[in-house]
């Protein structure tokens, strides 16, 4: 720590009880009150270096008494300061250090020990302490800072806070690898002038690990918030970049905000905690101040910090009840970046007791309209555009495809509550885009989960939630568990089953167009002196893929046509009760049929014509 020594006598104080007093074999004629503490002292060596107690001492001897009494109940730092200005005064040995400095020099100020009565008064003293060796150390100038809060006004009008500020964020701003002080200072190993590590004062030639950007975080969490925006201030006036600013915010607000750590692992959480202590915990108003103050400081910028800390952010603003436009600014935030967030962090549990959800629906409604508005202004394209007929991008990459399949996963998790109702339900679906989702197979599970949990629905409010999907965009996995879902309406199982055989006729075309594509080339092979070396291995072993890919479509085929029929069965049984024409009015069963019939006669001519072509191939390969 860095000290200096004023004087060279010894030191004659000494305390008994309440009171200091000064053995220098004169018997003392001043007493000075300060606080509880009394020092027995002499009058010349205080009147020669402090201009107040001149003044003082020659109004309380105008009175007559020889031993006069003075009381000092504003002087900075109290008791303890007075002491060692006293000792000072007598001329004994004083050290300044970076913790006391501040108060010495404020109440040097205020007794205005000046260089009028003496050269090397304190004034000077601790000014030249603080600028030649305080304000270069990033120790102890954070030190220095820290006592100011006790003598804020005071040190606010000497300008000590705001010079210790600037020192902290002209060091912050530096790169430190340029430098030896922060590795120095932050307890790593001592080095030396060549840069290598020192080990007792040997240099081993090994060279210091370097430091990042954010080695000063956790040192500047024991400001208090009042000195820290200060310093984050002059750091954004310096133009320190914004994503070290929201750094330092990040770890300043997880430090002293427990909510933050709700999700977090539980050793980190405790270690966290154990640092900062119980006691160092601020009040819930002090953390709902603190929330409200770290957004605003935070710049305006996407990915600044991590989507889950904004959520927490969120969710701890919102139990502190801040600010609504606070919570306006931090949905925007997230929404802005929602492509980076994951389903856990979109589970907030819902504190409104105007609403019966078990999750707050309505919040992550908002955030996703941010964002849709967000993608949109930045110039958000559809993942499925076209160019001439053909799809370009890969959606699988596009932030709106990532969000709609993050809502789809959050409307499966929402939707076995049984509080939620449809029109919420609705709304949140709804809201995504149809281009965002290359497949609605998440979209049909979220639908599903809803049916089942909410068994009374009517079928027409049925019918209106399964048009937010479209049977084209179900993958055969989801058409196959949709075909045999008794939850589903009528209208949409059928629809599902046309489309699934479309789906069915498609691959099956597929198959063939292989097939003759590998006919060909193998007997264009053969017209230039046969088959390649492996090349009949080869041709068998995709035969035989293909024999089985024909296989199941076959099976499959089989299974349709055994549904189609007992369709067409219960229709017949339900055109008995009404005419046809409703049903052929309402449905289009009719239509439908005689389709299904035409797909059953083409499949099973297309199945006939593969088989063939298959047995041909093989009795031309033996």
């Amino acid at each position: 720590m860095a000290c200096v020594k004023l004087g060279s006598k010894s030191d004659a104080f000494q305390r008994q009880g309440q009171a200091w007093f000064c053995t220098t074999g004169l018997p003392s004629d001043l007493v000075v009150e300060v606080g509880e503490m009394s020092f027995h002292l002499h009058k010349f060596p205080l009147l020669s270096r402090s201009a107040v107690m001149e003044r003082m001492i020659t109004e309380a001897s105008e009175e007559g008494e020889e031993k006069c009494s003075l009381v000092l109940s504003d002087i900075p730092g109290g008791a303890k300061t007075f002491e060692l200005i006293a000792k000072f005064c007598y001329g004994m040995k004083l050290e300044l250090t970076a913790s006391n400095v501040v108060h010495l020099r404020c109440a040097a100020e205020h007794l205005e020990m000046t260089e009028e009565l003496g050269e090397g008064n304190l004034i000077m003293k601790t000014d030249n302490f603080l600028n030649q060796v305080v304000l270069r150390s990033w120790k102890d100038s954070l030190k220095a800072l820290l006592t100011c809060v006790d003598l804020i006004s005071y040190a606010d009008e000497l300008n000590i806070t705001k010079r210790c500020i600037e020192s902290l964020a002209i060091k912050a701003s530096t790169d430190p690898n340029l430098f030896g002080w922060p590795i120095m200072e932050h307890g790593g190993p001592l080095q030396s002038p060549g840069g290598g590590l020192l080990w007792n004062g040997i240099s081993t030639g090994a060279r210091p690990k370097n430091l990042s950007s954010d080695w000063w975080y956790e040192d500047v969490t024991v400001l208090s918030f009042a000195l820290y925006k200060m310093l984050i201030s002059v750091m954004e006036s310096r133009g320190i970049k914004p994503e070290i600013i929201a750094g330092s915010l990040s770890f300043y607000a997880k430090k002293y905000l427990p909510g933050l750590n709700r999700r977090r692992g539980i050793t980190e959480s405790s270690s966290n905690l154990s640092a900062v202590g119980p006691a160092a915990l601020p009040s819930e108003v002090d953390q709902k101040s603190l929330v409200e103050d770290i957004d605003r400081l935070l710049p305006m910028q996407k990915s600044l910090v991590s989507t889950k800390f904004l959520f927490g952010l969120l969710r701890t603003g919102v139990i502190l009840q801040v600010s609504p436009s606070c919570v306006s600014n931090l949905e925007r935030r997230i929404g802005m970046q929602l492509d980076e967030a994951t389903l856990e962090d979109l589970l907030m549990p819902n504190l409104c007791h105007s609403t019966e959800t078990l999750y707050n629906v309505d919040c992550v409604q908002r955030i996703l309209e941010h964002f849709l508005v967000m993608d949109q202004a930045t110039g958000g394209a559809s993942p499925c555009s076209e160019d001439n007929g053909e799809l370009i991008g890969s959606p699988s990459l596009t932030p709106i495809t990532i969000v709609a399949k993050l809502i789809d996963g959050y409307l499966a998790e929402v939707a076995p509550d049984i509080n939620l109702k449809l029109p919420k339900f609705q709304a949140l679906a709804a809201a995504v885009p149809d281009f965002a989702r290359p497949l609605d197979d998440g979209l049909y599970r979220a639908i599903d989960i809803y049916l089942k949990s909410h068994p009374w629905l009517a079928e027409s409010d049925k019918e209106e939630l399964c048009r937010l999907m479209d049977c084209q965009k179900l993958s055969l996995e989801a058409c196959t568990h949709a075909a045999q879902n008794e939850r589903l309406p009528l209208r949409i199982v059928v629809q599902v089953l046309f489309f699934e055989q479309l789906q069915l006729r498609t691959s099956i075309a597929g198959c063939f167009l292989v097939s003759e594509n590998l006919e060909g080339s193998r007997q264009l092979r053969g017209g230039f002196g046969g088959p390649a070396e492996g090349g009949w291995d080869t041709a068998v072993s995709e035969n035989q893929v293909l024999k089985i890919g024909m296989d199941s479509m076959r099976m499959r085929v089989f299974e349709l046509e055994k549904e189609c029929s007992e369709m067409k069965r219960e229709i017949e049984k339900l055109g008995q009760a009404k005419s046809s024409s409703m049903w052929t009015k309402k449905f289009g069963f009719k239509i439908k049929s005689q389709m299904c019939s035409a797909e059953e006669k083409s499949v099973s001519r297309n199945n006939g014509n593969s088989t063939g072509k298959i047995e041909k191939l093989k009795e031309r390969r033996g």
